[in-house]
């Protein structure tokens, strides 16, 4: 039955039931019970919706992919358990990351096996797209391994330019936003000039989503975030945030900053709340808003050229004007 009016909620929901009756296998269990498991701390399945929302645009069909639409959170759930083990963090969605609850080496399998697993979601993409699906899905695979490398090569270096964290936030978490909308576009028969204008607004948004989730590890409430709030100040992250205090930063200020990268042993508490307070002197904080708010506005800017029902491009601005305003 076609439907001319995008119900996000009938979207979710037709997304969680793919991923409920997705099958895994059962032996060995330590194989399996770590990728069910985070998979049902859920999130807020912002990938698969975009892959639907991208449909829906070019299409009336779009309840018909949400099996193909659970590639790309499979394929964000895979990243998320390697980058939890990387990051030797504790938390995920309020609960213990697999690693924790597990071990590195099984979670590194299980996210192994999880990656096979978004690949084979993309066996329901019709003939006709499969194979520019893939080939678009190859290359934004690569991107996000590309952008995690050059965030690990980061956390080695003393100095890191913004142009640089930019570009590795584009390629380790945009391009995959970006991917999602292009998907969701391509197997909706879009043109490809309209295909690439909705990858590009998905960059673009993906970047603001970035700087902004940048802002909440430190100034969140723990409640509401679901992660260790202050975590990128603890591993010494080079953040958005943190790239620019060590630009801005001069004499005493500069040395008090220094002298808290610098330290192997510290209560976690006082150097959050330390680095914090230079944040406020530095006014990082509206710097950063200011950048995500350009990547923003740079985004509905491309919405202009986009070839597509103007109520359908309300639901798009809608949908994202939403998510910019989330505080977790």
């Amino acid at each position: 039955m076609k439907n001319k009016d995008f119900d996000f909620q009938q979207a979710l929901q037709s997304i969680e039931n793919e991923i409920q009756s997705m099958s895994l296998g059962a032996q060995p269990p330590e194989l399996y019970a770590p990728i069910r498991y985070l998979m049902d701390l859920g999130g807020k399945r912002i990938r698969p919706l975009l892959v639907l929302l991208g449909n829906y645009l070019f299409s009336e069909d779009w309840q018909k992919n949400a099996k193909p639409s659970i590639a790309v959170e499979i394929f964000h759930n895979f990243t998320l358990m390697h980058d939890d083990i990387m990051d030797n963090a504790p938390i995920r969605r309020g609960k213990p990351t697999v690693h924790e609850k597990w071990d590195r080496n099984i979670a590194l399998l299980s996210g192994d096996v999880m990656l096979v697993r978004a690949y084979q979601q993309l066996d329901f993409v019709e003939e006709t797209y499969f194979h520019l699906v893939l080939r678009k899905f190859h290359q934004c695979a690569t991107e996000v391994c590309e952008g995690q490398q050059f965030d690990m090569n980061f956390e080695k270096r003393n100095l890191v330019s913004e142009g640089e964290y930019l570009n590795m936030i584009r390629l380790k978490t945009a391009v995959l936003l970006g991917f999602s909308l292009e998907f969701g576009a391509i197997i909706g028969g879009a043109s490809a000039e309209n295909a690439k204008m909705l990858y590009d607004f998905g960059v673009n948004i993906g970047i603001g989503f970035q700087l902004k989730d940048d802002l909440l590890d430190v100034y969140s409430d723990q409640a509401k975030f679901g992660k260790q709030v202050g975590g990128d100040i603890i591993a010494n992250k080079k953040t958005f945030l943190l790239i620019n205090a060590l630009a801005r930063a001069q004499g005493e200020t500069q040395k008090e900053l220094l002298n808290w990268l610098g330290k192997e042993t510290f209560d976690a508490t006082q150097k959050v709340e330390a680095v914090m307070k230079i944040y406020d002197v530095l006014d990082i904080q509206q710097v950063t808003k200011k950048k995500m708010n350009e990547y923003f506005e740079k985004a509905f800017g491309l919405l202009g050229g986009l070839e597509i029902d103007k109520d359908k491009k309300k639901t798009l601005i809608a949908f994202t004007n939403d998510l910019m305003n989330r505080e977790k």
